[in-house]
C-alpha cells in the first residue's frame, strides 16, 4: 500500500506545475520545533496567490480538504445517515488518497447518527400498550431524550466505526480528530492540532475532522479575542469555518465545500431569475442575495461563501458544490464546470458560456425576425471582409502556425491550419453562394391544407434554435459555419481547437463585424477555451443540436458523450470505390488516384478500393497497384486478396478502418451484388463510388448501396458542401433522420405548422357535431 502511495505521490509531483510551490508536503513535515507563539500570527501571514487560477488546473490539486455539510450526510427525512451517498463519497476520497492526494475530511453526522441510535433506543423501552398506541413514539420525548449533545456523545464513535469500516474496503486507514473552541486560541492546543494533522498526514492516514459537540457549542472566535494590530480572523462557527482555517493552516490546494446546493447562486434558487454562478470572484460579492439557513446544518450560503473567500485570501482554491451529485469530487478534479469555484483571476475573464447561448437563443429569433435580404446582406459583408481584411487575418494565423510548429503539430494538421490569399478567396465565393441561396429558406411554406371550412393549416421552415459546432483545426470552417447560421436564422456557439486561437479569433471579429450591420452581433459566439467539451455537452437546456467537425475520434467521442443533446455528424469516413468489370481504366485511375491522394485525411478519401474478380487476369489490377505505390501509398490486401496471393502487400487488420493517411485496403469481389454487400457490412454509410461503363449496373449500385452519398464514375472527394453548390457545410452527417450528406442551410431548418380558424372547437367535429372535414391540399 505504502509503495503504491509513493508511486501516485511521484506520479502527481511530476505533472505538478511550477506555480505551486507552496503545498504541505507530508513526506517532508516534521513537527514545530517551537511552539506557535500566538494563533493571530499564524492568520496574519503575508497574502500569498491562489494555487489554481482555472479549473483545468485543479487535476493538480495534492492536498485536498474535502467539507461534508449534515445535509450531505443525513438522509432528507432526517432520520439516520444516507449511507449510499456516504459510501459514494467514501470511494471518491479513498481513490484520491490512493492517487497520492492528501486529503482531509470534514464531517457532520455525528448527532443525526446519535438520535438515529436514541430513538431506536426509546422506542425498545416503551411497554407493549405503548408501542400499540396510535402516537408517533419516536417524537413523543424526543424533547428530553434526544438533546443534541447526548446524541453527539452516542452519534460519534458509530459514525467513526461506520467510517473505518467504509475506508477499510480500500485498504484506507483513518483518525478521528475531534476540535473545540479552545484547540483554536489556546497556543499548545492549536500547535497540538497541527502537528497531529501532520503526523497522521505523513504516515499515509486521512484524518476525520469534526467539531466535539458533545462538550462544546458552535465555536467562536471574536474580535475580541484578537491582539492590537493582528490581521482579522475568520469566526469559526460552523464547519464551513472551521474548513477554512484548517485549510488555510495546512496550505491546502483546494477546498471542497459539499452542500445541498449547486453552488452560489446570484439570489436565493427557488427565487425567479435565480442563476447559478460558475465563477466567483471576490468582486461578486455585491451582486448576491442571500436566502436562509440550511434546514440541516448551522451554516447558511452566506456563511460560506464568506468561508470560502476567507480561504481564498490565504491562497486556497474553493468550490462549493452539491454533495449530492455523483462523483463530485472527481468530477472537480478533473476539470469540470461543477459547483461555483473561487478564484481571484480576472485576467481573461470571458463571459458564462450559458450567458453566450442565453444570447445566440436570443439571436435566433433576431435573425428570424429579419428579413431574407437582410440575413443575405450579413453574409455577404462577412465575404467581402474576408477579402479585405486579409492582411489582418493571416497575421493572425501566422502566430498560430509558428506555435503548431514549435509544439511539432503534424503536417497534415498544419495544412488544415494554414490560411492563404487562394483559400480566403475561394471562402469568400462560397459565402456568397450562401447569400444567393439563402434568399428562400427561413419561412418557406412546404404544405398548405383545408382542414375544413375557414379552417388552414400551413407547414413552413423555422430554423433549428441554437447550434453547437465543434471544430478541430481549421479555421476556415469558422466563417463557413457562421454564414450557414445567419442565413438560416440560427443561434451558433462555435468551440474551434486550441492550436488556431488567433486565427479564430480574429476571424470571429469579422462575423461580429457583419452582424452588427443587422443588429445581431449576439447571436454567434466563439466559445472560450477554458470551456471543457464535457459541460458544453451537458447544456440541454441551452443548445439544440450539436455538430462535430473534425477526425472520427473527436465526433465518435462527442457522440458518445452527449447524452441529451443530438448531434449531426459522421464517427468514421470508411469510403469505397469499386471498379466494375465494364470499366474504363484510365477514367478508373484517374478516380482512384483522386480519391485516395488528393486529401487523404478527408473524410471522403477512399479507404478500401473494390476489384471485380474478372480484372485480376488484366492490367488494371497492376496498374491500379503500381499508381497507388508511385503516389506513395502504403497497401494493404482484404482476406480474399490476400488468399489468392503468394507474396504481396500486408492483410489488412480490418476491413472497416478509416487511415486518414495515405494507406489503403484493396479487396477483391465476384460481381456487383457482393460489392454492394461488401460496402453495407464493412463501410460506414459516407460516401460510395462505382467505375464502370455499364449504365445497368451503374444504376443498380446507385439505387441499392444505402450511403449518404453514392457516386457514378466520379471522385468521393465530390462529398462536399462547396461542391455541392451548398457554399459550404456544417459537417456530413450519415444519420437516417433530418440531414444526410454535406450539410447546408436547409439541413439547419426544421418546420412548425401554423393554424388559422375562426371560432373552431374539436368538439365541433366530434359526432354529432357541425363540423366537416376537408383535408384538402391546397397550392403552396
Amino acid at each position: 500500500m505504502n509503495v503504491l502511495l509513493r508511486k501516485g505521490s511521484q506520479m502527481l509531483n511530476a505533472i505538478k506545475p511550477s506555480y505551486s510551490t507552496n503545498i504541505w508536503r507530508a513526506a517532508s513535515i516534521q513537527p514545530p520545533r517551537q511552539p506557535v507563539t500566538a494563533p493571530e500570527k499564524r492568520l496574519s501571514l503575508e497574502r500569498k496567490q491562489p494555487t489554481f487560477t482555472e479549473r483545468s488546473q485543479l487535476k493538480y490539486a495534492r492536498r485536498l480538504v474535502v467539507k461534508l455539510g449534515s445535509a450531505v450526510i443525513t438522509r432528507e427525512d432526517n432520520h439516520g445517515l444516507a449511507l449510499g451517498r456516504l459510501a459514494s463519497i467514501v470511494e471518491q476520497v479513498a481513490e484520491c488518497h490512493l492517487e497520492g492526494r492528501e486529503v482531509m475530511m470534514v464531517t457532520s453526522g455525528a448527532v443525526a447518527f446519535g438520535k438515529q441510535k436514541l430513538t431506536q433506543e426509546l422506542l425498545m423501552s416503551l411497554s407493549m400498550r405503548e408501542t400499540l398506541a396510535p402516537k408517533d413514539h419516536s417524537k413523543a420525548e424526543e424533547g428530553f431524550l434526544l438533546d443534541p449533545r447526548a446524541a453527539a456523545a452516542v452519534g460519534q464513535s458509530g459514525l467513526m466505526s461506520l467510517y473505518d469500516a467504509m475506508f477499510a474496503q480500500y485498504g484506507v486507514k483513518i483518525a478521528q480528530v475531534l476540535v473545540t473552541k479552545p484547540d483554536f486560541y489556546n497556543d499548545e492546543t492549536r500547535n497540538n492540532l497541527f502537528c497531529t494533522l501532520s503526523e497522521l498526514i505523513s504516515l499515509n492516514i486521512v484524518p476525520i475532522i469534526n467539531t466535539n459537540d458533545a462538550v462544546s457549542p458552535p465555536m467562536f472566535i471574536v474580535d475580541d479575542d484578537l491582539p492590537a494590530g493582528s490581521k482579522k480572523g475568520i469566526a469559526i462557527k460552523d464547519n464551513d469555518s472551521l474548513s477554512a482555517m484548517l485549510a488555510a493552516e495546512v496550505q491546502a490546494d483546494l477546498l471542497i465545500l459539499m452542500s445541498d446546493v449547486d453552488g452560489i447562486y446570484n439570489k436565493p434558487p427557488w427565487e425567479d431569475g435565480a442563476k447559478l454562478m460558475h465563477t466567483y470572484t471576490t468582486n461578486d460579492s455585491r451582486l448576491i442575495e442571500f436566502g436562509k439557513k440550511s434546514k440541516v446544518g448551522t451554516g447558511g450560503m452566506d456563511s460560506k461563501v464568506k468561508a470560502a473567500t476567507w480561504a481564498l485570501d490565504r491562497g486556497v482554491s474553493v468550490v462549493i458544490c452539491n454533495g449530492m451529485q455523483e462523483k463530485a469530487i472527481k468530477t472537480i478534479i478533473g476539470g469540470r464546470k461543477v459547483g461555483t469555484f473561487f478564484t481571484e483571476s480576472t485576467e481573461g475573464y470571458t463571459t458564462p458560456v450559458e450567458e453566450l447561448a442565453e444570447n445566440a437563443r436570443i439571436g435566433s429569433r433576431q435573425l428570424q425576425s429579419l428579413s431574407a435580404e437582410q440575413r443575405a446582406s450579413a453574409v455577404n459583408t462577412l465575404a467581402d471582409l474576408l477579402v479585405s481584411r486579409e492582411a489582418f487575418i493571416l497575421e493572425a494565423n501566422a502566430k498560430d502556425l509558428v506555435e503548431a510548429q514549435r509544439n511539432g503539430l503534424a503536417k497534415p494538421l498544419l495544412s488544415r491550419l494554414s490560411l492563404n490569399t487562394g483559400k480566403l478567396r475561394n471562402l469568400s465565393v462560397g459565402l456568397k453562394q450562401i447569400a444567393d441561396s439563402s434568399h428562400n429558406n427561413v419561412g418557406r411554406v412546404l404544405r398548405r391544407t383545408r382542414l375544413a371550412e375557414n379552417l388552414d393549416l400551413t407547414q413552413v421552415t423555422v430554423p433549428i434554435g441554437v447550434l453547437l459546432v465543434i471544430f478541430e483545426s481549421r479555421p476556415d470552417s469558422l466563417p463557413q459555419v457562421a454564414a450557414l447560421a445567419i442565413a438560416s436564422a440560427n443561434g451558433l456557439l462555435l468551440k474551434g481547437g486550441k492550436e488556431a486561437s488567433n486565427s479564430n479569433k480574429a476571424l470571429m471579429e469579422l462575423v461580429k463585424e457583419a452582424l452588427a450591420t443587422v443588429g445581431a452581433e449576439k447571436s454567434v459566439s466563439l466559445v472560450s477555451t477554458r470551456e471543457e467539451i464535457s459541460d458544453l455537452l451537458s447544456m440541454d437546456d441551452h443548445i439544440d443540436l450539436i455538430i462535430p467537425r473534425g477526425s472520427s475520434d473527436l465526433v465518435r467521442s462527442i457522440q458518445q458523450q452527449s447524452l441529451h443533446i443530438p448531434v449531426l455528424g459522421h464517427a468514421e469516413g470508411v469510403c469505397h470505390v469499386f471498379i466494375d468489370k465494364d470499366a474504363d481504366v484510365k477514367k478508373a485511375l484517374k478516380i482512384v488516384r483522386d480519391a485516395k491522394c488528393d486529401y487523404p485525411a478527408a473524410c471522403n478519401a477512399m479507404e478500401t478500393l473494390l476489384i471485380h474478380e474478372d480484372l485480376m487476369s488484366g492490367d488494371i489490377f497492376n496498374n491500379v497497384c503500381n499508381m497507388l505505390k508511385r503516389e506513395g501509398v502504403k497497401i494493404y490486401s482484404g482476406l480474399k486478396l490476400n488468399q489468392q496471393l503468394t507474396f504481396g502487400p500486408p492483410a489488412a487488420k480490418s476491413l472497416k478502418h478509416e487511415y486518414g493517411s495515405l494507406e489503403c485496403c484493396i479487396e477483391i469481389v465476384k460481381d456487383l451484388d457482393e460489392a454492394i454487400d461488401h460496402i453495407h457490412t464493412f463501410g460506414s454509410g459516407h460516401t460510395d463510388v462505382i467505375v464502370t461503363e455499364n449504365d445497368s449496373a451503374a444504376q443498380h449500385f446507385l439505387s441499392s448501396v444505402d450511403s449518404a452519398c453514392v457516386f457514378h464514375n466520379a471522385s468521393s472527394r465530390f462529398a462536399d458542401g462547396f461542391r455541392f453548390g451548398l457554399g459550404a457545410e456544417v459537417g456530413i452527417s450519415t444519420a437516417r433522420i433530418h440531414a444526410r450528406g454535406p450539410v447546408g442551410v436547409e439541413g439547419l431548418l426544421t418546420s412548425k405548422w401554423i393554424l388559422r380558424g375562426n371560432d373552431h372547437t374539436a368538439a365541433d367535429f366530434a359526432e354529432g357535431g357541425r363540423g366537416v372535414w376537408l383535408h384538402e391540399s391546397m397550392p403552396i
